[in-house]
This record gives structure tokens, sequence and C-alpha cells, in this order.
């Protein structure tokens, strides 16, 4: 499973010029899930996305999770993550998880997060999503539930 998750002021997706979701001060993470991903995978994200310190204290330093600072996400299923461009010029999307497993598991992932107590909305799975985002800071952290990186 991997992640991109960027800090932000504000955050939407529109699909077919109707907003889906919409966020304040939070997270925009995209997903990838990968075949082969497991319950153990999603709680490594789960874990990672809930309890990243990026936020700042009364100090101004980066010490504060999305929890501690009240922030909400907005959660985007995005298999393009897992293109592998490797070889050649044109991604190849093998270790993509199939669309009907990856649903399943990109909701879990929201689940485990509003289990934490977090506000999340969701892009729509296999739609066209225009996602709009002001990016704070910029922060951006890639995730990967292999640790490849």
């Amino acid at each position: 499973m991997r992640a991109v998750v960027q800090r932000v002021t504000d955050a939407k997706v529109t699909v077919d010029g109707v907003v889906t979701g919409s966020i304040g001060q939070g997270f925009c993470v995209l997903l990838g899930v990968e075949t082969g991903d497991e319950f153990k995978d999603i709680d490594y994200m789960v874990e990672k996305v809930s309890g990243l310190r990026v936020f700042d204290d009364e100090n101004g330093v980066m010490n504060r999770s999305i929890i501690d600072s009240g922030g909400e996400i907005l959660s985007i299923s995005q298999f393009t993550l897992l293109g592998d461009v490797r070889h050649g010029k044109r991604p190849s999307w093998i270790m993509a998880e199939r669309p009907e497993r990856a649903n399943k598991l990109y909701k879990l992932f929201n689940e485990g997060l509003r289990a934490r107590g977090i506000k999340v909305e969701e892009g729509v799975f296999q739609a066209e999503m225009l996602v709009e985002i002001h990016n704070d800071g910029p922060v951006t952290i890639l995730l990967d539930s292999k640790r490849t990186f």
C-alpha cells in the first residue's frame, strides 16, 4: 500500500461537477492499494497517517499529529501510485490491486482513520475526479507499507 500525504489548509474533490468531499485543515491522502496487500498493511498506514507529527505546536515546531491538531482527511483512491516506469516510459499497472478488492481495502483504511476519531471525506472510487488542494508548507510525505522507501 502506498500513500502520498499532503498537509493542506483545505481540499476538495469534485466528480461530474459535484463536490463529493471537502475538508478544512488536515491531510489530502492519495492511497494506492497493491496486489497482495493485507490487513497489516492497512493497520500500518492508519497508524502512520494518524500519527504523523507534521503540524506545528505552540512553538512553531512540527510536533503534533492530525489527531492532536483536530484536522480532517480527504482520502482519494489512486491506483496510479502503483505505476511502474522502470522499463520504458509507459507505466505498468500490474502491481495495482483488482478494483473490487482495492475498494474494500480503501474503505477499511478510511474506517480505521474514523475509528481514531478523525473526520474523513472520500472521493468516488474509479471515477474521474478533480482534486483541489492547498498544500500547506508545502509538506508532502511518501509512505509505503512494505517500507520500500
